[in-house]
């Protein structure tokens, strides 16, 4: 990690309204939350197909590049791609925040590295950044009920109970975002896991 380096978050989702809702664009939502914490605009832009917005996390604090990929999820790794050499994040500060059925509704994993899952703008950005250690916030969605196909339930809303607790999980993932960039994963894993 470098100090003075910037560091690219990546919301992932999927563009259009028809899919503002989906349990697959919680990524977007928190990169919504984030760019009005650190009182970023989001904008096109000019060398990526993507909304970016930028800002500092706390006064005089390291600098954020919130990223929303244009593209659909399994593409978003090109616009990662062209942040990144833009901007000149290293790959150790980039994080990607994404919708994990194999965590339970309402509770946020950080992790570094490891395998997608299954997951196409993960296997897109490891593709398109050349390696897989970036760090990933995992935003709990839980698996489909009965036997609903996977990739149904990830392009589907979510329900009104989950609505709910939507925005606590947002905030809560934002949080994680946040404690990532200023004492990193294992600090984040300590505090965040356990509840």
């Amino acid at each position: 990690m470098t100090d003075d380096a910037p560091w690219l978050v990546v919301g992932l989702g999927n563009p259009g309204r028809e899919y503002a809702g989906n349990r697959h664009n919680v990524g977007f939502m928190v990169a919504d939350l984030l760019g009005s914490r650190v009182g970023g605009k989001f904008g096109r832009h000019k060398r990526a197909v993507a909304e970016a917005a930028e800002g500092r996390l706390g006064f005089g604090g390291p600098k954020l590049i919130l990223a929303k990929p244009l593209t659909f999820m399994n593409l978003a790794g090109a616009p990662v791609a062209a942040l990144s050499q833009f901007y000149k994040v290293p790959l150790e500060n980039v994080i990607a925040v994404h919708d994990e059925l194999d965590v339970p509704y309402g509770q946020v994993r950080a992790k570094r590295g490891g395998g997608e899952g299954g997951h196409n703008g993960l296997r897109s950005m490891s593709r398109s950044l050349g390696g897989k250690e970036y760090a990933r916030v995992r935003v709990g969605i839980g698996r489909p009920p009965g036997r609903q196909d996977p990739a149904d339930y990830v392009l589907s809303d979510f329900s009104g109970a989950e609505r709910k607790e939507l925005d606590f999980l947002v905030d809560r993932a934002a949080d994680v975002v946040e404690a990532v960039v200023l004492e990193g994963v294992e600090w984040a894993q300590n505090k965040y896991h356990g509840s």
